[in-house]
């Protein structure tokens, strides 16, 4: 048993760390601490497991539409901490039941109102984020990629989280909101880092001050999410099976230098990051076996 969840064998594993709540707002404790709190306690809105090298992480809150409330918060961002020293080598991310994930859970919304935004904002709690927008941010800092499986709708913060992915695939029936302006406030779960790196500004500028929904087809056009499949998760999974087959470390090393990549405006610091990432794969052992195996035309073996 760990975490109160069985353990199978070989190299399928599924976690169920526990989480001590308060229901507040409160960045100056991490997710991963609160885990180490109360240990054998299930984790009642997310659930982890590996298999194959691949993590399956699924929103549980599946009768509230996965709606965030202050534990939902708290469990993402523990499922993304307990990820980040895994042999995992992809993950996918979904929400179980009618939704991906439709948002701020409202109570959840009444209850912020009655505290100190500065308190709970203006924390760096997270490295250079708060607690909320690591719900998003968890999934980017994680060294392997991320793939988002969204059925239903990705509203406000659920979208935001689903952004956190490298890679989105959506049901072609799937919605998508920037929604916060419906309340009176902005994107604030990372929204802003990562919707501009997808959408021209006209769109992201459209979308943020509308709270327009837009359909899967309309998303896939603008660039908000990858690919529409009938069935988002069997799909995700196809993409994270031929993304589990490659080498680990070169695809951490792509996954670092894309956000570098990104991230940066100066092109001598990419150009040079390049190199760096390069002399650390070539003739290394994975590399070699990469080799190996294109050479005799069969799967590479990793460790």
């Amino acid at each position: 048993m760990i975490g109160g969840c069985r353990a199978s064998a070989g190299d399928s594993l599924r976690f169920c760390p526990g989480v001590t709540l308060d229901h507040r707002w409160d960045p100056g404790q991490s997710a991963a601490k609160r885990m180490s709190e109360k240990e054998g306690a299930d984790m009642a809105r997310v659930s982890v497991e590996i298999e194959d090298h691949i993590a399956r992480v699924t929103l549980t809150r599946g009768d509230k539409m996965n709606a965030l409330d202050s534990q939902m918060i708290e469990e993402i961002i523990a499922a993304g901490e307990s990820l980040m020293d895994s042999k995992a080598r992809v993950v996918v991310l979904s929400g179980e039941g009618k939704a991906f994930c439709a948002g701020l859970d409202l109570m959840s919304f009444a209850q912020m109102g009655l505290q100190n935004p500065e308190e709970w904002l203006m924390s760096r709690s997270h490295g250079d984020a708060n607690q909320v927008q690591q719900v998003a941010m968890v999934w980017r800092r994680l060294p392997m990629p991320v793939i988002a499986a969204i059925n239903g709708v990705a509203f406000g913060g659920g979208l935001q989280l689903a952004l956190g992915a490298d890679i989105r695939i959506a049901a072609p029936d799937a919605g998508f909101s920037v929604m916060e302006m419906k309340w009176g406030i902005v994107p604030d779960m990372g929204g802003m880092v990562l919707l501009p790196q997808l959408l021209r500004s006209d769109v992201l500028r459209r979308l943020t001050y509308t709270a327009e929904k837009v359909s899967a087809p309309q998303a896939l056009d603008w660039g908000l999410v990858t690919e529409l499949a009938e069935d988002p998760v069997a799909r995700a999974h196809e993409l994270a099976t031929v993304i589990a087959g490659q080498s680990p470390a070169a695809i951490r090393a792509a996954k670092a230098l894309i956000e570098t990549a990104e991230a940066s405006t100066d092109r001598a610091e990419v150009l040079l990051e390049e190199s760096r990432v390069q002399v650390g794969l070539i003739g290394k052992p994975e590399q070699m076996e990469v080799v190996a195996a294109q050479m005799q035309k069969r799967a590479p073996k990793f460790d």
